[in-house]
């Protein structure tokens, strides 16, 4: 029997994740971080708050995941941007490593690339490249193209993406084939799939993690 920890739990893919895990009798305890309580508690989860910043992870943790994201608009400038997509994402890494967990996956971006232009881009590549400094047994990263889900919140260059997307996905086949839009659903269950199996660091493209979905329901 497992437990888990995510932080970014009341976004799109940490919200995926935590109603994937509660309904997995595999783990016994799911931890989650966030400033307010998410309103789908089920009867395995503890909420961890973030108060002035700050937070403890506790002990006898099996797996990490983090699903921590915001957006230029929201955030309001790169600075601001960059402590949620780079400096709480180390963080909680180190804090993870700090409590024994050797297990960790992230959620980072198609196109991540730490020499990229695109200030986006680089921070996910750069990110990625501090997590691979981290020493876990196991770390997971995975890449997802446009997501498909309902948020809680309004991505308008989101939404306009999924409209685009849905008229033109017959396009997406051959090289297209890695931006084709992937559901929360098959990110999450990835995810799990992939922090449970194997050490090493592993990259998922959005191509591929459809596939390591399946996996996950293969063996439930």
């Amino acid at each position: 029997m497992k437990a888990s920890i995510i932080i970014g739990s009341t976004g799109l893919i940490g919200s995926k994740l935590h109603e994937i895990l509660s309904s997995n009798p595999n783990q016994t305890k799911l931890h989650l971080i966030s400033r307010k309580a998410p309103s789908n508690l089920s009867n395995k989860s503890i909420h961890i708050p973030i108060e002035n910043g700050s937070y403890s992870i506790p002990s006898n943790i099996n797996y990490a995941f983090c699903c921590l994201g915001t957006t230029m608009k929201k955030a309001g400038s790169k600075d601001a941007f960059r402590k949620v997509d780079f400096d709480m994402v180390v963080d909680f890494a180190q804090k993870a490593k700090a409590a024994g967990i050797e297990r960790f996956a992230v959620v980072s971006s198609i196109g991540a690339d730490p020499k990229s232009k695109n200030f986006y881009l680089k921070t996910k590549g750069q990110v990625e490249e501090e997590l691979k400094e981290v020493g876990f047994t196991r770390l997971v990263i995975v890449r997802p193209s446009l997501l498909l889900g309902k948020r809680n919140e309004r991505r308008i260059a989101e939404d306009i993406g999924k409209i685009l997307y849905n008229i033109f996905s017959f396009l997406f086949i051959g090289p297209l084939k890695k931006y084709k839009g992937i559901k929360d659903e098959d990110v999450a269950k990835a995810m799990i799939a992939l922090v449970e199996q194997g050490q090493g660091t592993l990259i998922a493209e959005s191509n591929t993690l459809k596939l390591f979905s399946k996996e996950y329901d293969a063996k439930r």
